[in-house]
C-alpha cells in the first residue's frame, strides 16, 4: 500500500472519514442511551456537535478529493452522504483510498517548485 504521504488531500480524506464514522457511531449509542434508557443528555449534545464538526470538515475534503479526481455527480453525493450513514463512511473510505492511489501522483514528483 502506497503511503498517506504521498498525496496530503488523501490523508485528510482517510483521516476524517475514520473520525466521522467513529463519531457518528458514538453518536448513536449515545442516542440509544438518550432515549432508550433515559441517560446521557447532556453528553449526546456535545457527541452530536463532535460529529457534526467532523462532517463539515470530512464535506469540504471529500469535496476537494472529488474535484480532483474528477468524479461525476452522484458519486461525489454518494461519497458525501457516506458521513451521515452507519459504518459507510469506512467502506467508502477504503473505495476511495484503493482507487485515488491509484489515480493522484506521488507526492513529490507532482509538486513543482517556483522558481526552479
Amino acid at each position: 500500500m502506497k503511503s498517506m504521504k504521498a498525496n496530503p488531500l488523501l490523508g485528510w480524506y482517510r483521516a476524517l472519514a475514520v473520525a466521522t464514522g467513529v463519531a457518528l457511531l458514538v453518536f448513536c449509542g449515545f442516542m440509544v442511551a438518550k432515549y432508550g434508557f433515559d441517560a446521557a443528555e447532556d453528553v449526546t449534545t456535545y457527541v452530536a456537535m463532535l460529529h457534526g464538526y467532523l462532517y463539515i470538515g470530512y464535506f469540504v475534503v471529500t469535496f476537494l478529493l472529488g474535484q480532483k479526481l474528477k468524479w461525476p455527480l452522484g458519486r461525489m453525493i454518494l461519497t458525501l452522504a457516506a458521513g451521515c450513514i452507519p459504518f459507510a463512511s469506512f467502506v467508502a473510505e477504503r473505495r476511495v483510498v484503493r482507487e485515488a492511489a491509484e489515480q493522484l501522483p506521488a507526492g513529490g514528483a507532482a509538486r513543482q517548485t517556483a522558481g526552479v
